[in-house]
């Protein structure tokens, strides 16, 4: 089967880009010193210490989960006839909108002015994307069909999202762990959602099986 590239799919990329770029853009604006050892990928966003770069990383952010809200949304091609496939796309789906929106807050109270807010989204953040990670993952040795080694790959990135929430969240380093590893897991998973069949493609073969 030839493998196009679905909206989704697309704009899981196209967001997971759009972070990259618009973070290197704002680093290129931080005055001062800026590493994974002293700092949060969030100060890039304060507009107290990143006066002309804040909006861009802001901005960045807001794109990306809009365009991971599409992917999120999207998932529900991963449903089979399964109902546990089903429930688990579900929860992956809900968990992953809820950590998109969480995002796009964290980008409207910087870190800085809004500290408070910041802080709190970004924690609800870290657990909603636990969620997505952990049930999505479980799709991919749910499915028959699908490839199973991203699943490991989401495990993985699930483990060190946990790691990170629970237990060094005041870690720079962990932050910047975690926030690469969805970004790899994101793209392999847009990958691979590439694999699936279209809805008029899945019609087509359950017809030809009928017949």
């Amino acid at each position: 089967m030839k493998m196009r590239w679905q909206t989704s799919s697309f704009s899981a990329v196209a967001a997971s880009i759009i972070y990259v770029v618009f973070t290197l853009l704002a680093y290129l604006h931080y005055a001062d010193a800026f590493s994974p050892m002293s700092n949060w990928l969030s100060d890039l966003g304060n507009p107290q210490v990143n006066q002309s770069g804040a909006l861009l990383y802001n901005t960045g952010c807001i794109l990306a989960s809009v365009g991971l809200l599409v992917f999120f949304l999207g998932l529900g091609r991963w449903i089979t006839a399964d109902g546990r496939v089903r429930t688990l796309v579900r929860i992956a789906q809900i968990s992953g909108v809820a950590s998109s929106i969480a995002l796009i807050i964290t980008a409207l109270f910087p870190l800085g002015p809004q500290t408070a807010v910041h802080s709190l989204a970004g924690k609800i953040h870290v657990i909603f994307l636990g969620f997505f990670l952990t049930f999505s993952a479980t799709v991919f040795l749910k499915r028959r069909s699908s490839v199973k080694w991203p699943a490991y790959l989401g495990f993985l990135s699930a483990i060190v999202n946990f790691i990170y929430g629970a237990f060094l969240y005041s870690t720079f380093v962990a932050e910047w762990a975690a926030i690469g590893m969805f970004i790899v897991y994101v793209l392999v998973a847009a990958l691979a959602f590439r694999e699936l069949p279209s809805k008029r493609q899945a019609r087509q073969a359950q017809a030809a099986k009928i017949v």
